[in-house]
């Protein structure tokens, strides 16, 4: 009986200049069916997965994984064909496939996500594509690999292959389809909160967010996602700062300004950033620079009916307190009213909040990035502390730091605060 040996070759490559092969999918030995996967081809813009043109048994593998070849023809494996009639005619091997423009930056999806699966598999619970109940899939082992690494179930696909075979470029029109579908989806990206049905148990109202509100949501969602959350914690002792505060009340109706503590913790970040520069540093966009802020433009939170504002007072190291003290009023008041200029809420390089007015022991702010930290003051109170012989008042105010840990350490961050509670124990040394 004659034997008949099938070379399968290099197809068409479509233009591409080189392809590499980026999976074996037979050994030899092995018997395999026609339109069988033998092996995977990979270009710079595309992946096809070459089926065998004739069934037999693989008796040669002239190529490895991670071979490139570069023509159309050269040869790759032999087969050993299952009867002459099989081997009679044979299809012309298929073109690369070549996407369309719009189709390019499309192909870079697996790279850019198969990190992130959860994002993958949020995004199809919007059920864009139905699962198929039943039948046979048809996949070849790198497609089903792709799937698993992305999260994405193959019975949810269309296959645009041979008797519906499910391709590589199935896999990610299904994820860029999703992808593209996942910010309707309310938290896309991860496992989402179920809805109740509050009215089962009681009366209810809705509502709408304000638009600030909105804001805000999403701004606190990202910096929460993207910044990793270090928060330290001490209390100053402002017994004597409070003294001198309420010694200067007829100072303060004279001029017509409330003086807070506000105006002196400010003063007291910008000597502290200053010999703690890192927390006056924002992060590049690539994780790998920063930019080192020279200016102390500092914002300071302010709760409005509207939802929660940030007024950015500039230059706090080159002004007074009683001039800080009148432009923490103005603009906390213009916030209220809704008349800050959208240039009064931009270029802060650190950010105060205080509840000290509302109450509390103390709170966690989030880091508004690309800011590497933020300081929170709590409401002061008249603790007991023992002074070496005896427990005597002190006024106490709760500063809690937090700060991005990609850019400030520990050491850094116990630095600055210890200078800010150094600071407020004594406001003289402001003026050193």
């Amino acid at each position: 009986m004659q034997v008949t040996i099938e070379t399968v070759r290099v197809p068409d490559l479509g233009g591409a200049e080189e392809v590499q092969v980026i999976e074996l999918t037979v050994t030899p030995g092995q018997r395999v069916a026609v339109d069988q996967t033998l092996l995977v081809l990979e270009s710079e813009k595309a992946t096809m997965e070459l089926p065998s043109p004739v069934a037999g048994v693989v008796t040669r593998i002239l190529v490895a994984e991670g071979d490139k070849v570069e023509k159309a023809g050269d040869p790759l494996l032999e087969i050993e064909v299952d009867g002459a009639a099989a081997a009679a005619e044979q299809p012309e091997p298929a073109a690369l496939p070549q996407p369309s423009p719009t189709e390019d930056a499309a192909q870079d999806v697996p790279t850019a996500i198969a990190a992130e699966p959860p994002h993958v598999a949020a995004a199809a619970s919007a059920g864009e594509e139905p699962a198929r109940s039943g039948g046979e899939i048809h996949a070849g082992p790198y497609v089903r690999r792709l799937a698993r690494e992305l999260g994405v179930e193959l019975g949810r696909i269309q296959g645009s292959g041979p008797r519906q075979r499910i391709l590589k470029e199935d896999v990610q029109g299904f994820v860029r389809r999703q992808l593209q579908a996942a910010p309707t989806v309310a938290g896309a990206g991860l496992p989402q909160v179920p809805e109740v049905d509050y009215a089962r148990f009681g009366p209810v109202a809705g509502g709408e967010l304000s638009r600030i509100g909105r804001l805000t949501a999403t701004n606190m969602r990202r910096n929460w996602l993207n910044v990793p959350h270090v928060t330290q914690f001490d209390a100053a002792d402002v017994t004597e700062l409070e003294d001198f505060r309420r010694a200067q009340a007829e100072a303060a109706q004279a001029r017509g300004v409330k003086l807070t503590p506000v105006p002196f913790i400010l003063k007291a970040c910008v000597a502290a950033l200053r010999e703690n520069p890192v927390l006056n540093r924002a992060l590049s966009g690539d994780g790998g620079h920063y930019v080192q802020r020279e200016f102390y433009h500092l914002g300071l939170a302010v709760d409005t009916p509207r939802g929660l504002l940030v007024p950015v007072i500039r230059d706090v190291d080159r002004k007074g307190i009683w001039q800080l003290a009148a432009e923490i009023a103005d603009l906390a008041a213009r916030a209220r009213a809704g008349k800050l200029r959208i240039d009064e809420l931009q270029g802060a390089c650190f950010t105060v909040t205080s509840l000290g007015a509302i109450g509390g022991q103390g709170f966690t702010p989030i880091v508004n990035a690309p800011e590497v930290a933020i300081l929170g003051v709590a409401r002061a109170a008249v603790q007991p502390v023992w002074d070496g012989g005896a427990f005597v008042p002190r006024t106490l105010l709760p500063l809690a730091l937090s700060y991005d840990h990609r850019v400030v350490n520990g050491g850094d961050g116990g630095r600055f605060l210890t200078r800010m509670v150094a600071l407020l124990s004594d406001i003289r040394t402001l003026l050193l």
